[in-house]
């Protein structure tokens, strides 16, 4: 019945991994956008985000982990991740100085401060699907901690000069 709505396997893991990108990227959109201080919107967020892992058991199996030895599945992981990391760098960069993370506004900047938060969070998610006992409110309070409290550092002026006294490589 599968293979009545999709060519092939490969098609159906590309389906499920880019709906698994796309509705995270709207939790993304639908909870940081709005005039409340970032504050608000940010913790709303990575609620948002926990709640959707928690809802999607798969989710930290399937789109944040490497469960095949698979080269074109893969390769067509990587892709979709890719394309959400890119999506999420633009996203970032409509927050108030959210140029000053990794050092400039371009997106290749944006995208590597997204790829910084990206990895935080699918790590948190892996872990918390192998601890299915920790509550979704410590999980959020963690990350909130340790994204957005730097985050909010940066943002104010705070942020090591190194990379920047240097020049751009």
């Amino acid at each position: 019945m599968l293979y009545d709505h999709f060519g092939s396997k490969l098609e159906l893991h590309r389906r499920l991994l880019e709906r698994t990108r796309d509705e995270l990227l709207k939790v993304w959109r639908r909870n940081l956008a709005g005039e409340e201080p970032p504050e608000e919107r940010i913790p709303r967020a990575l609620d948002a985000r926990a709640r959707y892992v928690e809802a999607h058991p798969y989710a930290p199996r399937m789109f944040f982990h490497e469960t095949t030895g698979d080269p074109q599945i893969q390769a067509i992981r990587r892709e979709v991740q890719a394309q959400a990391r890119a999506a999420l760098g633009v996203i970032l960069g409509h927050e108030r100085g959210a140029e000053r993370i990794a050092g400039a506004g371009d997106a290749q900047s944006l995208e590597m401060a997204a790829e910084v938060i990206r990895a935080g969070l699918t790590g948190l998610a892996i872990w918390w699907s192998e601890h299915p006992d920790v509550s979704r409110e410590r999980i959020v309070a963690t990350a909130i901690n340790a994204i957005w409290i730097g985050f909010e550092r940066v943002r104010r002026g705070e942020g090591w000069p190194g990379w920047s006294d240097r020049g751009r490589p």
